[in-house]
């Protein structure tokens, strides 16, 4: 069973930095897709970035330019820079894993943007 440990997240200010990891184990050969999303309450989870093994990625419009997903595939980890932090980034940020019959998400860290 597939299994995810994400880590990183925490208290910035607006305008700060912070990166979120994600690991996952559990016996994946090749990972196909990895990503982040984040979720607010009484919000629907929205796509934050993705990243493909062949290393395409895909943002959504309010994070394009400001964060940066990477991956290391060997180690079966993903990440998320995220700069220029603003107070609507706050939410539960998620790590997701699709593999052949594999489609897992992690428990969810926070990131709260706040003076």
């Amino acid at each position: 069973q597939v299994q995810l440990a994400e880590s990183g997240g925490g208290l910035v200010q607006p305008g700060g930095s912070l990166r979120l990891s994600c690991v996952a184990s559990g016996g994946i050969n090749w990972i196909a897709r990895m990503g982040w999303y984040r979720q607010t309450p009484g919000k629907q989870r929205e796509l934050v970035a993705t990243i493909t093994g062949g290393g395409i990625t895909v943002y959504s419009d309010s994070v394009e330019g400001r964060f940066t997903i990477s991956r290391e595939n060997a180690k079966n980890t993903v990440y998320l820079d995220m700069k220029s932090l603003k107070p609507e980034d706050t939410a539960v940020y998620y790590c997701n894993v699709v593999a052949v019959g594999v489609n897992s998400w992690g428990q969810g860290t926070q990131v709260t943007v706040s003076s």
